[in-house]
């Protein structure tokens, strides 16, 4: 029988990149329904999920005020594409059964409902995967930061980073052959060493709440629930 998840509630950050699959632009529906089905699993094994998703696969803002636009206008637009994903994976989640509420730090009443601490925490409970759209609803801020502070905010016991790496490395492994994985790090020899997990920001809040956080590789069909069962997979920083 497959041992018990030793977590109770986990934010789970997702990047926008995650949903392109093969795809150059978009939304791979198959990415999409895989990402689904590992979630609402998680949701059925007794844990209480969050979810923070990005919106690089649609518009990144950040890559266009380096061209010119408004960076404040350019986030703001990065946080629409989030909200697209995040509608995206709530209809994949109802369509395998699971039940979902997408949470914008934005107002957008038509399509989400706002992000309140309170009633995200009360969706947890009630065994709804609260996904949290728009960012921190500042521009500047990534959704790594979104992340960190929405996991500190609903009291999540772990912070999971879905990658297309197996963890943290010294160097980029695609580009260096001798870069070593890291199996464990603490937070403060990420922002030393300048190790590119999270953006310092978002690196400084876990290390401050002392929430912990693991980076594994989202390709490798059932590591997210192999992790929440305790199995040392990708890089915990604590």
């Amino acid at each position: 029988m497959p041992a018990a998840p030793k977590y109770k509630r986990i934010l789970l950050k997702l990047s926008g990149e995650a949903l392109l699959g093969k795809a150059d632009y978009g939304i791979d529906p198959q990415v999409l329904k895989r990402l689904a089905r590992e979630t609402l699993d998680v949701r059925e094994a007794g844990v209480e999920v969050g979810v923070v998703i990005g919106g690089g696969n649609i518009f990144r803002g950040e890559g266009l005020a380096a061209a010119g636009m408004d960076r404040v206008t350019g986030d703001h637009m990065g946080m629409l594409a989030t909200v697209m994903n995040a509608l995206a994976l709530q209809d994949a989640l109802e369509k395998l059964g699971g039940r979902a509420r997408v949470m914008s730090a934005i107002p957008i009443h038509d399509v989400c409902e706002d992000f309140i601490r309170r009633r995200a925490i009360r969706h947890l409970e009630k065994g709804r995967i609260a996904i949290f759209a728009a960012g921190t609803g500042n521009p500047f801020f990534t959704t790594d930061s979104a992340a960190a502070l929405r996991a500190i905010e609903i009291g999540a016991d772990l912070l999971l980073k879905a990658t297309k790496v197996d963890g943290v490395y010294s160097a980029d492994p695609k580009k260096d052959k001798t870069a070593k994985r890291f199996e464990e790090l603490t937070y403060d020899q990420v922002i030393e060493r300048k190790l590119a997990v999270m953006d310092t920001a978002a690196i400084a809040l876990c290390r401050d709440h002392k929430i912990p956080l693991r980076i594994y590789d989202m390709g490798r069909d059932g590591d997210l629930m192999r992790i929440l069962r305790g199995e040392r997979i990708g890089t915990l920083v604590s």
